[in-house]
Order: C-alpha cells, then structure tokens, then sequence
C-alpha cells in the first residue's frame, strides 16, 4: 500500500477510529469516528425479490468486528427467510480462518448462527401489533433488556414488522434502542407498522431514511473503479466465498442498505444531524418528537431528486477503499500477499 492509500483509512483492530480525507470539496467536514463498538441488531429481508440485501450483508461480514451483532433477524414479509441469513454466514464460514488473523474481534459463525432468527412473515394486519410475537421480536425485547450501558442500534433493512411488535409488547426498551429503518419500499411492504410506531411512539429513537440512501449508489465519485460495476469486478470478485456470494446474487454495487452501517462506522451515532459515512439527517419536528430523524430536504444535497444522498456519496471513495481493504482481508493474511 502506498502513502496515498493509507491516507484513506487507519484502521486499528477493533476499534474505529479512521482518518480520511475529504472526498468532495476542499471545505467538507471530516465525521469523527465513533468511540466505542455499537451494539447491533440487524433486520434484512434478505432472499426477497431485491438482492441488494446480499451485498449488505456481505459488507457487513467483513466489517463484523467492528461490531458486537447481538442478532440478525429475517423481516420480510413475503420472500427471504431466516435460512438466506444462513447462507451468508456459511460464505463467512469459508472465510473466517483468514478474517481472524486480522481481528480476534470477528464472531465464530456458530456464534451468528445462535443469534439467527425469523422474524413476522406477514404484515401487520390492524392498527396495531399482534400480542403473539415472532421470535424476531422477542430477540430485540431480549437484547433491549440486557444489562448494558451501550444502546442498542436495530439497523432496519427490510419490513419494520418486528419492531412494531417488540416495541408494543414491551414499550420500556425504546430507552434503551436506536432505530435505523431504510424506508421506501421496505416501508410499502408494512405501512401498518411503521404508522403504528410513527403515531404511537413520538419518544422512539428513529432515524427513518427514505431517500438518502440513494446515496450508496448514486452520484458522488464513480471515476475509474470506484463506478458501480468495476469496483466490485476488481475489488470483490475472486475475494473469498463472500466475494462469490456477492458477485452471485448481483455483480454492481446497489446495497441500499448498508448506509445504515456506515453510519455506525465513521461519525458519532449519539448525533444524527452530523457528518456520517451513512448520511446526515435533521429532525422535522424537535418539541413533537425530539429522537425522530429524517432525510435533509436541503437542494445542495438532492441527487437525482432524493433528499439527503449528498450526504452519503460525498464519502464514497472513503468508504469504498475501506471495503476494498475488507474484502482483502478474505485472501491474504496481516503483512502477506495475496495467498
């Protein structure tokens, strides 16, 4: 690596501090990075008809021991089961002798299997949740309510059913989660549960995106191979079972979601109006609800019409060198070439 690579990403084991330079204008803030391992949940609709969930989960893998992942849930409805979270975790299998000679903060793929689970298969189907619970639910009850001073991040990226369910049947966790919902169209999938949240629970921890993760994918620095489809061709396929796993499902970067990691990975979460790799956010209505969150309508930071995506593609070629390291990490060993 030369110097001007390693000006891109400093990354100590474990531990997420990163330095980076600007990648838009001269001018723009630098997000300082986060000061401890986040608490993480994550809710996919992974195997359904979109196969961005994949891509995400495959970035996720490699970045997973920047994070203590207390749970990984199947939330559909519709298509994607709990067994298509299984299928990454045994690509992560093939791999995870290798991703631990670079951190022993990786999790043991049993460890992800114990915390595997299906979460609600069908839409809410009245104003409110169900009593009966899915065991997607009851993870996030279970995880909310464990002895922790951290919150608690439920990374949405698929239907936000189980939420709703968890969050009515034990309303004392919203103290303790923080919501990170990807809308749109996982949001048409269950509008009853979102609404029911959104009218029910003012005091939530909710920053609820429905456009500025269009950034993940649109606009900012395509030059060379940072564009939607070299940079995988070069940097992810022939990278381990999780590079075949990705470039299988859909070989051009779309994973729409995983701006909701990225914001766990650079900038501080306690502040969702600052600097993120994931975006930054403002709160509509501070004395109605002060812990909701949505996208910035500023016009300097529309993409193609989507609120909020400058503030995610403002980053790309810092976040995309950093997965570009991660992905490296599936076939060479610390101080090693390729094996």
């Amino acid at each position: 690596m030369n110097a001007k690579q390693l000006a891109w990403f400093i990354l100590p084991v474990g531990v997420c501090f990163c330095f980076i330079a600007p990648c838009r204008a001269a001018d723009a803030k630098t997000a300082p990075a986060p000061p401890a391992k986040p608490r993480v949940i994550v809710s996919t609709d992974i195997g359904g008809s979109d196969p961005d969930d994949f891509q995400s989960m495959v970035h996720y893998l490699v970045c997973a021991d920047m994070f203590d992942t207390e749970g990984l849930i199947s939330s559909p409805p519709k298509k994607g089961r709990k067994k298509h979270i299984l299928e990454a975790i045994d690509a992560y299998e093939k791999d995870y002798a290798n991703l631990k000679t670079w951190s022993s903060g990786y999790p043991s793929p049993d460890a992800l299997r114990k915390i595997t689970r299906q979460g609600a298969v069908d839409p809410q189907k009245n104003r409110t949740p169900d009593k009966n619970i899915s065991k997607g639910a009851r993870l996030i009850i279970e995880a909310a309510k464990r002895k922790d001073p951290r919150p608690l991040y439920v990374i949405v990226w698929g239907s936000i059913t189980d939420i709703a369910q968890a969050v009515h049947n034990a309303p004392d966790i919203k103290k303790k989660i923080r919501v990170h919902s990807i809308g749109s169209w996982n949001t048409a999938n269950d509008r009853r549960a979102r609404d029911y949240l959104y009218d029910n629970h003012k005091d939530m921890w909710w920053i609820e995106s429905d456009t500025t993760f269009r950034g993940m994918y649109q606009g900012g620095d395509h030059r060379g191979d940072l564009s939607n489809r070299e940079f995988p061709e070069r940097h992810v396929k022939g990278h381990g079972a999780l590079g075949a796993l990705f470039m299988d499902k859909k070989p051009d970067i779309k994973m729409g979601d995983t701006p909701s990691v990225l914001y766990l990975m650079h900038g501080d979460p306690s502040d969702p109006t600052a600097e993120h790799w994931g975006g930054a956010f403002i709160r509509p209505s501070p004395k109605d609800r002060p812990r909701y969150w949505r996208d910035n309508p500023d016009p300097k930071l529309i993409e193609r019409g989507k609120k909020g995506a400058q503030t995610v593609n403002k980053w790309r070629k810092a976040y995309l060198r950093h997965w570009q390291n991660r992905m490296d990490r599936t076939t060479t060993a610390p101080g090693k070439k390729t094996l």
